[in-house]
């Protein structure tokens, strides 16, 4: 229990329902949805439709969804996958023979298409109780109506001043007066709201047919890119199956590649022959942790892409003998100048939401634009603001994650299940980009190994050796002769932009029928029960 004469919070509890987010409006909204009737489900559309308003920086109809859902509370997760895909006319010849070699940001290149709306009406279809206009509704008010920009998005909006002040749509909605909202300014996105509204009444066609896409077919490709209205008619989300490993005597589960969950997944299995005596923040023990995050993420960027296109190893990143591997790699007196070559064979902003519900439907949910404003373009009528999904691939021929057709970017955002003895114990999840699979292993590692409760788990120092970097960024909470150690041994302490990631989680205590829920304070959101 955290001293309670400290700043800080305590975990949320409740009996009959419980959500978390990282929006205290959305919070509210997937409570309400449980106290009307609805279900787990339910409340998670509802909640990350309305983020797509209130929190429009990170998270939009724009952009992608996973979740992972458990019905009634089982171990028989439902895994479904709503990122979007690249143009069919999308080949890296196309783009080499024009010299683009790589993706920039505001770059229609890096918008795929959106996946969000076709999942949320997936899901909803076979899983949902209450009507999609029901849902929706909360949503669509406060983007006719307005809503209070809170502290976290007040900081992000104004952060992006240069890449809003570069799209005239972007610059109209989240500049008006030329400037961005303050805290507690109220705001409103009147284009989003009407798109909404078409999606509640009409379905899933009213985004991928007709006016709202031929808004955004039009728009992209006046700048160049190659989306069509057939790309967006064929737009569809799939049900997969899900992977897991064994940690510490509980099931740990996550949506396969094409996303980031199975180097969550490696990074526990590195874990669990860490020493456990030492403290979580010392130097031993983050030396450790970095050195792991750096040899999976080598992985990552070797092997995961779209399986459908794409020879994954998944059964051999998850082995044993892999992990092993891995673990005897890491030097405890040192950084690694030069990490090994993987040697199996060669085959930025997002919101996350947790709900359970009165019969133990578990639902774990995350929804992103990517960067914040994704790609900084939106469509001029719909108000839609698209993801820089496709700067996940490489323009890299023969590179298993190369874009092609039809293809999904290696993909960051993750849900994440816990279950034991044939029931599910807890739903969580992380955002924060490329942060996310290390934030699994670092939520879960101090719940499971340090015994912190799910609230203080979330707020523990972090620190991510970011791929590609040399540096190892670290919060201003880490202890000072901390940092200090870490540089000893080589670590290059780099100070982030903005607290990294966030995170919700919800445990469910079979025994006491009592629900358990935290909420990252480094967003503006809240865990909720009743």
């Amino acid at each position: 229990m955290r001293d309670l004469e400290l700043p800080g919070r305590s975990p949320a509890h409740g009996t009959n329902g419980m959500a978390a987010t990282s929006h205290t409006l959305s919070t509210a909204t997937a409570i309400d949805i449980l106290r009307r009737g609805g279900n787990a489900m339910d409340a998670a559309i509802a909640a990350c439709a309305v983020q797509c308003v209130v929190e429009p920086e990170s998270t939009g109809i724009g952009g992608d969804n996973f979740c992972l859902y458990s019905k009634g509370g089982s171990d028989e997760i439902v895994a479904f996958n709503g990122s979007g895909k690249a143009p069919m006319a999308a080949t890296a010849d196309w783009y080499l023979e024009r010299g683009i070699t790589e993706f920039e940001q505001q770059s229609p290149h890096a918008c795929v298409i959106p996946g969000a709306v076709d999942a949320w009406v997936q899901l909803h279809r076979d899983h949902g109780t209450l009507s999609l206009r029901e849902l929706l509704q909360p949503a669509i008010d406060y983007a006719r109506g307005g809503y209070p920009v809170s502290s976290r998005v007040s900081l992000d909006f104004a952060s992006q001043v240069g890449m809003i002040s570069k799209d005239e749509n972007l610059k109209r909605v989240f500049m008006p007066g030329g400037r961005t909202p303050a805290v507690g300014e109220m705001h409103r996105q009147p284009e989003l709201a009407n798109t909404l509204d078409a999606i509640a009444r009409h379905g899933r066609d009213a985004f991928y047919a007709g006016e709202l896409a031929e808004d955004m077919v039009t728009y992209l490709q006046g700048l160049g890119g190659l989306h069509t209205m057939d790309d967006f008619a064929q737009a569809k989300g799939d049900y997969v199956t899900p992977i897991s490993t064994e940690f510490r005597g509980h099931q740990v589960w996550e949506c396969p590649p094409n996303g980031q969950g199975v180097i969550a997944l490696q990074l526990l299995n590195i874990a669990s022959g860490f020493n456990t005596d030492n403290d979580p923040c010392s130097v031993e023990r983050l030396h450790m942790e970095i050195e792991a995050g750096r040899l999976a993420y080598q992985d990552r960027s070797f092997y995961v892409a779209d399986p459908t296109q794409a020879d994954v190893p998944v059964d051999a990143m998850l082995s044993a003998a892999h992990a092993d591997e891995l673990r005897s790699a890491i030097d405890p007196e040192r950084a690694l100048t030069d990490l090994p070559r993987p040697s199996m064979p060669n085959n930025e902003s997002t919101v996350y939401i947790t709900v359970v519900d009165k019969d133990r439907n578990s639902c774990s949910f995350i929804n992103t634009l990517f960067h914040n404003f994704g790609a900084g373009l939106m469509a001029p009528k719909s108000g839609v603001v698209f993801t820089n999904r496709a700067q996940g691939f490489v323009i890299e021929p023969g590179h298993p994650n190369c874009i092609a057709p039809g293809k999904r970017p290696m993909h960051t955002i993750i849900p994440g299940m816990v279950t034991k003895d044939g029931r599910t114990v807890m739903s969580f999840g992380v955002m924060g980009g490329h942060y996310q699979a290390f934030g699994h292993m670092h939520f879960l590692t101090r719940f499971f190994d340090y015994g912190m409760d799910i609230q203080e788990a979330q707020d523990a120092p972090r620190i991510f050796p970011e791929p590609g970097e040399a540096g190892v960024q670290m919060e201003g909470t880490v202890p000072a002769d901390v940092m200090a150690g870490l540089e000893k041994l080589g670590h290059k302490r780099t100070a982030p932009a903005k607290p990294i990631g966030g995170s919700q989680a919800i445990w469910i205590d079979r025994e006491n029928g009592v629900l358990t829920g935290g909420s990252d304070p480094r967003k503006d959101g809240c865990a909720m029960g009743y």
